[in-house]
């Protein structure tokens, strides 16, 4: 029996794999098969992981490589992995951060003794010399999960840190939108509104790496804000078929939280892009108390075309948040 399996998308990571690979063959949980899906990287990455594997005969039999001849994308590798995938869980490692050695384990026996669709861990945002705690809020709902904590800004949609039943993915038919790469973890949105319990470890057993050179440097072409947008408008699409006018104050706030990255910049042309965005969502700037003050005024102002304002944050965010303290 194949209790978990773990996708793992592989391209240009040497620099980080071999950590990556060595926390997920030293899990204690012992029934897991590990995907890794190649997708035509162009390093070493795939002879570092098969070196891992080597000081862990054991999980030898458990390993499958996914070769792409060519790059095809992060949604691609994704349900290649999905598809090829037999564990009564599915788990999505990126394979430039790591995991505590128990990290499967603790997040397995949750989900099986709470028969949870999705559990979700607390995880380290780690920058070049320290970490961040990053705690999550407790649901037991996957409604009160969607609501407050995906669409009212509590909690993130990241893939890394939730493990899900395979039934959820396999009785919705859903894969990742392909050729639409940034935004397709709001996958997680939609399983979170077709599944019922969830369930919460409150400790930290992810570890995603970001450096302090990349903290909230934004740089999006044409394409990136093109996907972005899709993969919001499939959501919110799916959503309102799904719920109706039950979330419509919840999909604004969604709808500002997907264009809030937009502000953390200095680039004006996308300020442009943030007001010409869903426009109707604006009105609800101030609404979400859950928010930190400073992210509801950052709103407000551009909502008002204060971009002085706007421009005077990213500079305090940059300089004095991510390049003082968090490094």
């Amino acid at each position: 029996m194949i209790k978990v399996s773990v996708i793992i998308p592989v391209y240009r990571v040497e620099a980080f794999v071999e950590r990556c690979a060595l926390s997920l063959f030293s899990q204690s949980l012992d029934d897991i098969e590990y995907i890794f899906v190649d997708d035509a990287s162009p390093d070493d990455s795939i002879s570092i992981i098969q070196r891992c594997l080597a000081q862990f005969p054991a999980r030898k039999e458990q390993v499958r490589i996914i070769r792409h001849p060519v790059n095809r994308g992060i949604s691609v590798v994704r349900n290649d992995g999905l598809d090829a995938a037999q564990g009564d869980y599915i788990y999505f490692c990126d394979s430039d951060d790591w995991l505590e050695t128990k990290a499967l384990e603790k997040m397995y026996k949750t989900a099986e003794a709470a028969n949870a669709d999705i559990v979700y861990c607390d995880f380290f945002l780690s920058f070049e010399k320290n970490e961040r705690y990053m705690s999550n809020p407790d649901y037991d709902t996957a409604e009160e999960m969607l609501r407050k904590g995906f669409l009212g800004g509590k909690m993130k949609y990241n893939l890394w840190n939730k493990l899900v039943k395979r039934t959820l993915y396999t009785s919705s038919g859903m894969h990742f939108p392909e050729g639409h790469p940034l935004g397709e973890d709001m996958l997680m949105i939609r399983l979170a509104a077709t599944a019922d319990k969830v369930k919460h470890v409150p400790e930290a057993l992810y570890h995603y790496v970001k450096l302090n050179e990349n903290a909230y440097s934004n740089s999006y072409s044409q394409k990136n804000l093109e996907d972005m947008r899709y993969n919001a408008d499939l959501t919110v699409n799916f959503l309102s078929e799904r719920l109706g006018n039950q979330i419509e104050k919840e999909l604004a706030l969604f709808k500002l939280s997907t264009k809030l990255p937009l502000l953390i910049t200095d680039d004006r042309n996308l300020y442009q892009v943030w007001r010409a965005w869903y426009p109707e969502a604006n009105a609800y700037a101030n609404a979400n108390k859950d928010l930190p003050l400073r992210t509801r005024l950052l709103q407000v102002m551009a909502a008002k075309g204060q971009w002085w304002y706007v421009r005077l944050y990213y500079r305090f965010l940059t300089k004095v948040i991510y390049g003082a303290i968090y490094r």
